[in-house]
C-alpha cells in the first residue's frame, strides 16, 4: 500500500481530534482544554473502581488481616513513590505511557512489549470490574451472568467514544455521589453496630494467622502491587495538563501527586475497607462471598437499614456498584484503546482508528470474564505483578537515576521513531531480566521468602540493572541521531507551541511531534507519518544520517489556540 493510500485510510477514519485523542502521539498544546485540577479529578474518577475491595478482602481471607494490612501498606508506599517521577515526566512532555516508555530506556520496538503488558492490565481489570457488575445486575434484576457480562461491556462504548473529551465530564460530574457511596457502609456500621470492628486485627481469615508473617505479608503486597500499572491509566489522563509554566507550581505539582501517584491513597483505603468488609461479613455469608464487593456492601449497609429496608439496601449498593463499574471501565476501554493503537501501529503500520482497537479490547475482556476469571483472582494479579513491576522499576531507574542523577539519558524523552534504535538494552533488558527471575522464584525455585515477595525481586533487579547497562553501553541506544528542534525545545520552551507542515499529509503538527528533516520523505514529517510509513525508520534511524537542515530555516507558524 502506497503512503497516500494509507494517509487517506487513516484520515476518512481516524481523523476526528475528538474521537482519537492523540492515541498515537503527542498531545499538543492546542488540545490543552483543562485546568490543572479537571485533570486531577478527571482522572482520579477512575478510582472508582471495586476490585480494590476484592483484592484486599482475598488478601485478609488468606492470611488474616494484620499481615493484610501491613501488606497493603507497603506495596501502596513502593506504588506512590515509583508513581512520582513517571507522573512528572508524562506531565511535563504530555505523552502517554507508551511513548513515555520508548523514551525511557526501552527503545521503538523495545516498547512494543509494555503496550501488551499495559494492555493485559486494562483487560484484565476490565474484566474483573465487569465480573462485579455483572454479579450485582443478577442479584437485583436475575439476570444470568453471561448476559451481563455481555451488557456491562456493551455499556462502555458509547461513554468511551468520545475521548477525554466525554470522560472528563463524566468522572466530575459523579465523583461527589461516588464519594458519599463509598464512606456510606463505613458509617453505617459505626452507627448500627459500633462493636462492629471488634477482632478485627486478630482475625485469622480462612487459613491463615493472627499475627504477622514475613511471608504472608510478601504474598499479599505482591498480589496489592498488580496494581503498579494504574499509573498508566492515571497518566493518559495527565498528558493533556497544562504547561507548567502557564499555572502556579503549587497548583501544577498539587494536581500531578494527586492524580499521578496519589490514587494510591484512595486505592490502599478501599483495600483496607475491603478486608475489614469481609471480616464483618464472612461470618454471615462464608469466606467465599466474603470477598465479593456486593455482598460486604451488602453486609454494610445492612448494619444500619436491616431487613425492614431490604429493597432500599439493595438499590443503594446497585447504585453504588454500577456507577463505580461504570467510572473505571471507561478508564480501562479508554486505556487499552490507546495501547493497543500503539501496539498494532508499531507491528503493521497501520491505524484504523483508536475506536477499532476499544472493539478489540473488549472482546478480549468479554472472554476473560465468560472464563470466569474472578475465581482466580489472587493467582493472575499475583503472577502479573512480577511483570508490570519490572517494566516500571526500569523506567523509573532511568528516569531517576540516568537522566536525573548519571546524566546518561537524555534531559527530555525522545519518543519519535526517527531518533530512537529499534531497542534499547538499558530499560529492555533490564525488564526482562527482572521478569525473569522474579517469575521463576515466584514458581518457587529460590524458596518460600522470595517466592512470596517475587514482586520486589523483580523491582530490585530491574532498578539495578538500568544505571549499570546504561553506564556499560555508554548511552550509546538512547538516541539513534540528534533531534535539534527538541534541544531548542528545552532551551526556549515557547517553541513547542510552533508548527511545522508535513510534507506528507499536508497538515501542521506542534514541533514536539515533528521529525524535522526525514531522508525517506525528504523533509519534515509527523511521528504519526512516521510511524505508518513502514520503510521510513531504516534511514532516519542511521547513526550515519547527519540533518542539514537547521532549526531558523524551518517554516514555523503559531499553533491554533
Amino acid at each position: 500500500m502506497s503512503t497516500t493510500t494509507r494517509w487517506r485510510r487513516f484520515q476518512a477514519w481516524a481523523a476526528r481530534d475528538n474521537i482519537e485523542d492523540y492515541s498515537l502521539r503527542y498531545a499538543p498544546k492546542s488540545f490543552w482544554r483543562w485546568s490543572p485540577m479537571a485533570c486531577a479529578v478527571a482522572a482520579l474518577g477512575g478510582i472508582a473502581y471495586l476490585a480494590d475491595y476484592s483484592i484486599g478482602a482475598s488478601i485478609a481471607v488468606t492470611h488474616g488481616s494484620v499481615s493484610a494490612v501491613i501488606a497493603i501498606l507497603v506495596a501502596a508506599v513502593t506504588i506512590f513513590l515509583t508513581g512520582i517521577p513517571i507522573a512528572y515526566y508524562a506531565a511535563k512532555y504530555n505523552l502517554d505511557m507508551d511513548l513515555l516508555t520508548r523514551g525511557a530506556g526501552f527503545g521503538y520496538f523495545g516498547s512494543t512489549l509494555t503496550s501488551l503488558i499495559y494492555a493485559s492490565f486494562c483487560f484484565i481489570f476490565f474484566a474483573l470490574e465487569g465480573s462485579i457488575m455483572a454479579q450485582a445486575m443478577k442479584l437485583a434484576f436475575h439476570i444470568p451472568l453471561p448476559l451481563g457480562y455481555v451488557i456491562g461491556s456493551l455499556l462502555i462504548i458509547p461513554l468511551v467514544l468520545y475521548g477525554m473529551s466525554a470522560l472528563a465530564k463524566f468522572q466530575v460530574w459523579t465523583q461527589p455521589l461516588w464519594l458519599i457511596l463509598f464512606a456510606a457502609p463505613l458509617v453505617m456500621i459505626a452507627i448500627g453496630d459500633p462493636h462492629g470492628a471488634h477482632g478485627f486485627l486478630a482475625w485469622a481469615g480462612n487459613g491463615g494467622s493472627h499475627r504477622v508473617s514475613a511471608v504472608a505479608v510478601g504474598a499479599g503486597a505482591g498480589v496489592a502491587l498488580s496494581l503498579i500499572a494504574q499509573i498508566g491509566e492515571q497518566v493518559d489522563y495527565l498528558r493533556f495538563m497544562p504547561e507548567k509554566s502557564e499555572t502556579s507550581p503549587l497548583r501544577w505539582w498539587s494536581a500531578v501527586l494527586a492524580a499521578g501517584p496519589g490514587w494510591v491513597i484512595l486505592g490502599a483505603a478501599k483495600q483496607l475497607c475491603g478486608a475489614f468488609l469481609a471480616f464483618y461479613v464472612a461470618g454471615q455469608v462464608g469466606f467465599a462471598r466474603a470477598t465479593e464487593p456486593i455482598e460486604q456492601f451488602l453486609g454494610g449497609y445492612g448494619a444500619l437499614l436491616h431487613s425492614h429496608a431490604a429493597a432500599l439496601t439493595v438499590a443503594t449498593v446497585m447504585v453504588m456498584v454500577l456507577l463505580s463499574q461504570i467510572k473505571i471501565n471507561v478508564t480501562n476501554a479508554y486505556s487499552g484503546s490507546l495501547s493497543w493503537s500503539n501496539f498494532f501501529s508499531r507491528v503493521l503500520h497501520i491505524h484504523p482508528g483508536r475506536v477499532v482497537w476499544l472493539a478489540l479490547h473488549i472482546a478480549i475482556a468479554l472472554s476473560l470474564m465468560l472464563g470466569n476469571m474472578f475465581t482466580v483472582l489472587n493467582t493472575i494479579l499475583g503472577f502479573y505483578s512480577n511483570v508490570a513491576i519490572a517494566w516500571v522499576g526500569a523506567i523509573v531507574a532511568d528516569l531517576v537515576i540516568n537522566k536525573g542523577i548519571l546524566k546518561i539519558s537524555p534531559p527530555y524523552v525522545e519518543f519519535k521513531r526517527a531518533y530512537l534504535y529499534p531497542i534499547n538494552p538499558v530499560g529492555f533488558v533490564s525488564m526482562l531480566a527482572g521478569s525473569a527471575l522474579s517469575i521463576a522464584a515466584y514458581f518457587g525455585a529460590f524458596g518460600a521468602f522470595l517466592e512470596a515477595w517475587s514482586p520486589y525481586l523483580a523491582l530490585a533487579v530491574a532498578v539495578v540493572l538500568t544505571p549499570i547497562i546504561a553506564l556499560a553501553t555508554g548511552g550509546k541506544y538512547y538516541l539513534a541521531r540528534p533531534n535539534p528542534l527538541r534541544e531548542e525545545i528545552e532551551k526556549e520552551p515557547l517553541w513547542a507551541g510552533q508548527t511545522l507542515l508535513d510534507v506528507v499529509d499536508g497538515q501542521r503538527y506542534e514541533l514536539p511531534d515533528m521529525v524535522h528533516d526525514c531522508p525517506f520523505h525528504g523533509g519534515p514529517v509527523s511521528s504519526l507519518t512516521c510511524t505508518l510509513t513502514k520503510n521510513c525508520g531504516e534511514q532516519c534511524q542511521s547513526p550515519s544520517y547527519t540533518s542539514t537542515v537547521a532549526a531558523a530555516d524551518l517554516d514555523l507558524a503559531p499553533a491554533r489556540e
